[in-house]
């Protein structure tokens, strides 16, 4: 599959995501997306520098979660359901959502 069809696919789900994420009454408002090559934090084999990750914020009742709460389970465990999809919640970046080709073993949320 070409890098861009994956781009796409990731950007796809984002937007599922998002609508999700609005019929329950949440907010999200964006962090990064692309993340360039001469960028001096965060890791060198992030998927944000290929276009496969972003950082979502989630708001509750007009409250911005700092922490992992029920609704970011809730939303993590949305966004797992596509295919292919990883939340940072597995990895102590709750507001991290990648989509990767890898073969995960992770336990269910």
């Amino acid at each position: 599959m070409l890098e861009s069809d994956k781009q796409w696919i990731f950007l796809k789900n984002v937007s599922a995501l998002i609508h999700w994420v609005e019929r329950r009454g949440y907010k999200l408002t964006g962090g990064d997306l692309y993340r360039d090559s001469r960028c001096e934090y965060g890791s060198k084999s992030s998927l944000h520098r290929q276009r496969l990750a972003i950082d979502l914020n989630l708001f509750v009742n007009g409250e911005y979660q700092i922490q992992v709460t029920e609704e970011y389970l809730e939303v993590a465990k949305q966004w797992e359901s596509m295919p292919h999809c990883r939340s940072g919640v597995r990895f102590d970046d709750i507001n991290h959502y990648e989509y990767s080709d890898a073969e995960w073993q992770d336990e269910p949320l």
